[in-house]
This record gives structure tokens, C-alpha cells and sequence, in this order.
């Protein structure tokens, strides 16, 4: 394994482990890049971003259909690598891939309909607005989804024509490696795209004090997004933010409690939890309550724990031993005041890095559980008598990135959808990100939105032209 600049793979002299967290096993060796690394990506980016902004859209847009086509072809063997380094069942590592092929062939096609305007003016001038690259880009992507992250920022980059720095997180390499491998195979003009690893607080320090870095793009915690948005904000730069959220679920009077509890379960336990969208506070009002935590333990009891390279898992090990540690931390918490465990609630007595699928009932609003996002496959539900208290309690929070409702009602449907508090609103089912229309939060849950023709805007500039026509 090695780091990706200007075209070619480039060894390091400092390395770091990786795992394989279900077996707790060193699997390979990320590449640490230094200093003189890190420089090096920045003046190949600023060559192969020229090369890039300058090739003919047509031609873009056939090299990254070819990248995507590549990925497609490819996405049993990603799986695998994605499985092993960071533990998701291989058919939900499968179905990453293929989402993010897809969201790139979004994002090439699109670009092409990134329209300028004329507007009209004086006989004697031309009055225009333009939309160009933005510039070369510094990213950085965290571990939860080693495809997804990472591709989003180098779908959104490529498409509108700027070249990229990506660090993506040294616990995930491999999965990043093979998606520069496709783009390097489609032809993609040298220094357009650099790949690096490395301490993450050094390597973001270093590459957003680059004076040739235009744009910083990160997805990852709120403390940390706050931090690079500062760095981005002292060299006057702009950024797109990604940051965490503690998404409220909110099952209304009305609601079928049998299918919200069956779609819930669904989504609280994918990627064991470690999703920054994933349902992680559960309102049900009362009337509904006890039906809704039946089938909720009923659904939950089906999931499989397991090695997610074995079949018939359903849900893999936590990425890393500091989310055991937190979870143990949010269940003793929220046990010492007054919560019920009904399941789970443990470490797996296993190797590897497995925690129980675990719901708690009658979790009071002051649990660390309820106030915290808690990034892991923990459930807790607690009743409530009032639409509006709901919607208040779901507000409180200082996040903003995904909420859900369940109603059966379409009057109700719309006073969820007009208060909540958040970027991404699914009704009725807890719907994943899609290619066609932005994500993105409110709040410290970031700005900027990333997908839908939203997610090309932040890598471009809108230039004003007035053109006075002469003979």
C-alpha cells in the first residue's frame, strides 16, 4: 500500500497498522506521509488541475464514467477489502460501492449542466455569469464509510473540473486505494487526484495552510469540523462541513408501530450504528408505546453478529476498541438513571471489537445517551404525550443533520416536516442518501450540502462578466 501523487504510488518511510476489527489482527500497513509528501500532492494538484479544468467536458465526463465503470466491475473485490479493514457485512460493503459508481456517474452528467446565463443589458455589452472550478481541494474523510466519504468530495471535485487532495482515515486505507486505482486506470490526468495518509491533525494543518488550496472539505466529528473550519476560515477559504448529528425519530399517535419499529431496526443497526444519519433517539407517543418496543426487540432479536465476511451476517464489529469503550460508557450511564436494559447492553466475549445489539427503555432526557450522539448500535426509546413536546425535545439538541417521523396522517406529516430541525427529513421509512438531492445539516451539524446539482456548487466559483463589445 502506498500514497497517490502526481499519478504515481509513492512508499513512505513511516508506517502505521491496520486492523481487521473482527479479528482484532494486523492486516497490512498504512503509509504515513511527511511533510515534503504533503507539498508535493499540493504542486501536483496545481499542474494536474490545470491539465483537468482545461480538458473538454465531454472528455471529462467519458474518463469518470470509465472510473465508475471500473468501480463497478470491481465491487466484489472492494467489498472484501472493506469488510475485512473495517468490518460492515460484505453485502452492505457491496452495496456501498455500488451506490458510490453511481453517485459519480450523477455527478459526471451533471457537471454538464452546470449553465452560466446571459442577462440582458446594454446594445453595446454582454452581461454574463459564469460557473468555473474552484480550485484544487484539500479533503478529508473519515472510517465509517471508506467508499462512500471519499468519494462523495472526489465525485463532487473531479466533476466540476478541480483536482483533489484526499486524506482518507489510516484505519480504512485499502478501500480508498482500489477507488484511485480506478480512476488512475480510466486515465485520469496525473495530479488531478493525490491520495494520503497520515496524522490527521498534521496532515489538515499542512494542507489547509497551503496558499494553492482552495477549498477545504471534511465529513466527520463536530469538534473537529469546527477546528479545520477555523483553520479554513483564518486563510479566508471556504469549506463544505459534514459534521455529526443525533437524529430523532419520532412516532406519532396515528403511526403503525409494527412497520416504524420493523423500518427503525433496519436503520439503527446498519454499519452497527457508526452512521452519522443513523436513528439514535426513538420518541414514541404513549397510546403506541408498548406495541412499538415489542417489535422492536422482536426485529432486533434477528440481527446476526458476526465476521462480516461470513454469510448470514447482519451486522459486523464496531470499527475500533474507542467505540467499545463508549458504549460501554453510554449504557452504565444511562443504567444509573433509571433506564432498562431489554437487550444487549455488552461487550461479545469474542475477538474482535462486537457489541450486542442493544435497546434500553424508559431512558430519562438527562442520559448521556440522549444528549450525546452515540455512534453505535444502542437504541434508546422513551414515550411522550405531546406532538409538540416530541418536536421540542428533537429540537433541543445543538445537531441538525437527519431526522425521522411515522404518521399516518399527512397534516401531521407536514407540522414534522416544518419542525424539525434538520437537513435531511425522511416520513414514513428511514431513507439513505441518494445521487438526485442534497444531505447536508443545520446547526453544528455543518453547512455546505453534498449530492444533487447542490453538491457541485460548493467546487465551483460564479464569476460576473461584463463584456463591452468593441470594433
Amino acid at each position: 500500500m502506498n500514497l497517490y501523487i502526481d499519478g504515481r504510488w509513492v512508499a513512505a518511510p513511516d508506517s502505521a497498522p491496520v486492523l481487521d476489527p473482527a479479528t482484532e489482527e494486523i492486516i497490512g500497513m498504512v503509509p504515513l506521509a511527511g511533510a515534503d509528501h504533503l507539498d508535493q500532492a499540493v504542486a501536483a494538484a496545481v499542474r494536474g488541475g490545470r491539465v483537468w479544468r482545461d480538458t473538454p467536458i465531454a472528455d471529462r465526463t467519458r474518463i469518470l464514467l470509465t472510473a465508475a465503470g471500473l468501480l463497478t466491475s470491481r465491487a466484489d473485490q472492494v467489498a472484501r477489502v472493506m469488510t475485512t479493514e473495517q468490518g460492515k457485512p460484505l453485502a452492505e460493503a457491496k452495496g456501498e460501492v455500488l451506490r458510490v459508481a453511481g453517485a459519480l456517474r450523477w455527478d459526471a452528467e451533471d457537471a454538464r449542466r452546470a449553465y452560466g446565463r446571459i442577462i440582458p443589458s446594454a446594445g453595446d455589452t454582454v452581461l454574463s455569469v459564469r460557473h468555473e472550478p474552484i480550485g484544487p481541494v484539500a479533503a478529508f474523510t473519515p472510517w465509517n464509510f471508506p467508499a462512500g466519504s471519499p468519494m462523495r468530495k472526489i465525485a463532487g471535485a473531479l466533476s466540476a473540473g478541480c483536482s483533489i487532495v484526499i486524506k482518507a482515515s489510516e484505519e480504512t486505507p485499502g478501500t480508498a486505494v482500489e477507488i484511485v486505482r480506478c480512476f488512475a486506470d480510466a486515465g485520469l490526468p496525473a495530479g488531478a487526484l493525490n491520495l494520503v495518509f497520515g496524522d490527521p491533525a498534521t496532515v489538515s494543518r499542512h494542507l489547509i495552510a497551503s496558499p494553492d488550496i482552495r477549498l477545504v472539505a471534511f465529513t466527520g466529528s463536530i469538534p473537529v469540523g469546527k477546528l479545520l473550519a477555523s483553520q479554513a476560515g483564518a486563510a479566508m477559504k471556504p469549506s463544505l462541513m459534514e459534521l455529526g448529528g443525533h437524529a430523532p425519530v419520532i412516532v406519532c399517535a396515528d403511526a403503525d408501530p409494527a412497520s416504524a419499529a420493523r423500518a427503525a431496526v433496519a436503520a439503527k443497526f446498519a454499519n452497527a450504528g457508526q452512521v452519522c444519519t443513523s436513528p439514535s433517539r426513538f420518541l414514541v407517543h404513549r397510546s403506541v408505546y408498548d406495541g412499538f418496543v415489542a417489535e422492536f426487540l422482536s426485529a432486533t432479536a434477528g440481527i446476526v453478529v458476526g465476521n462480516g465476511l461470513d454469510d448470514g451476517v447482519t451486522m459486523g464489529p464496531l470499527a475500533n476498541p474507542r467505540r467499545l469503550k463508549a458504549m460501554e460508557e453510554f449504557v452504565a450511564d444511562a443504567v444509573s438513571r433509571g433506564a432498562t436494559v431489554e437487550t444487549g447492553g455488552r461487550r461479545l466475549d469474542r475477538p474482535g471489537f462486537f457489541f450486542a445489539p442493544t435497546v434500553l427503555t424508559g431512558v430519562p432526557g438527562d442520559a448521556l445517551i440522549m444528549r450525546e450522539e452515540p455512534f453505535g448500535p444502542i437504541a434508546p426509546i422513551t414515550a411522550f404525550d405531546d406532538l409538540d413536546e416530541a418536536l421540542a425535545i428533537a429540537n433541543s439538541l445543538p445537531y441538525g443533520l437527519a431526522a425521522y417521523g411515522f404518521t399516518r396522517s399527512s397534516k401531521t406529516a407536514e407540522k414534522l416536516i416544518s419542525g424539525f430541525e434538520a437537513g435531511i427529513l425522511s416520513i414514513n421509512h428511514c431513507g439513505g442518501s441518494v445521487h438526485e438531492a442534497p444531505s447536508g445539516g443545520v446547526k453544528q451539524s455543518g453547512y455546505g450540502r453534498e449530492g444533487g446539482p447542490e453538491g457541485l456548487e460548493a467546487y465551483l466559483i460564479t464569476k460576473r462578466v461584463s463584456h463591452l463589445l468593441v470594433d
